[in-house]
C-alpha cells in the first residue's frame, strides 16, 4: 500500500497519545510506503516548525528521509486538479506520480477529488487509514 499523507494527518499521527499514532507506528513497522516530494517535506518541516519547534522539525523530516519505507517522488507534471487551494496540489502530484493507492487527507478541498474520473484518486480521512491499518495488524495476527 501507498499513501500520500497531508501535512495536518502528519501532525495527528506524531503524538504517542493520539489516536493516530498507529499511523506513524504502521510508517516505522512497515505497513505501508510513504509518497513524498521535495515540496511536500519542505511543508512538513514549514508546518512542524511552526506547531513544535525546528528540531523537532527537522529531526522528523530526516527520520522520513532516512526510512526505507519513504519514497522520494519528483512529479514533473502538475495536474491543477484542486482550484481552491491550489497548495495542495503538491500532494494531489505526487500521488500520481508515485501511483499512490489513498491521500489521506481530512482537507475538504481533496473532496473535488471524487468527481474527477482520470487520473483516479481515492482519499481517504485519517480516521479511515488508521481502521484499515488496525484491521490489516489484526487479519495478520
Amino acid at each position: 500500500m501507498r499513501i500520500v499523507l497531508d501535512t495536518n494527518c502528519l501532525l495527528a499521527s506524531l503524538s504517542r497519545r493520539g489516536a493516530y499514532f498507529n499511523v506513524w507506528k504502521g510508517l516505522q513497522q512497515g505497513k505501508y510506503t510513504l509518497c513524498v516530494s521535495n515540496e511536500i517535506l519542505e511543508e512538513y518541516e514549514e508546518i512542524l516548525t511552526q506547531s513544535t519547534n525546528s528540531v523537532i522539525a527537522s529531526n522528523v523530516v530526516q527520520t522520513l528521509l532516512n526510512a526505507p519505507t519513504v519514497e522520494l517522488i519528483e512529479p514533473f507534471y502538475r495536474f491543477n486538479l484542486i482550484t481552491n487551494d491550489p497548495d495542495d496540489n503538491k500532494f494531489v502530484d505526487c500521488a500520481i506520480a508515485g501511483n499512490a493507492t489513498y491521500i489521506v487527507s481530512n482537507d475538504s478541498h481533496f473532496d473535488v477529488l471524487k468527481q474527477i474520473d482520470f487520473p483516479k484518486l481515492v482519499v481517504k480521512r485519517i480516521q479511515e487509514f488508521s481502521t484499515i491499518l488496525e484491521q490489516e495488524s489484526l487479519l495478520k495476527k
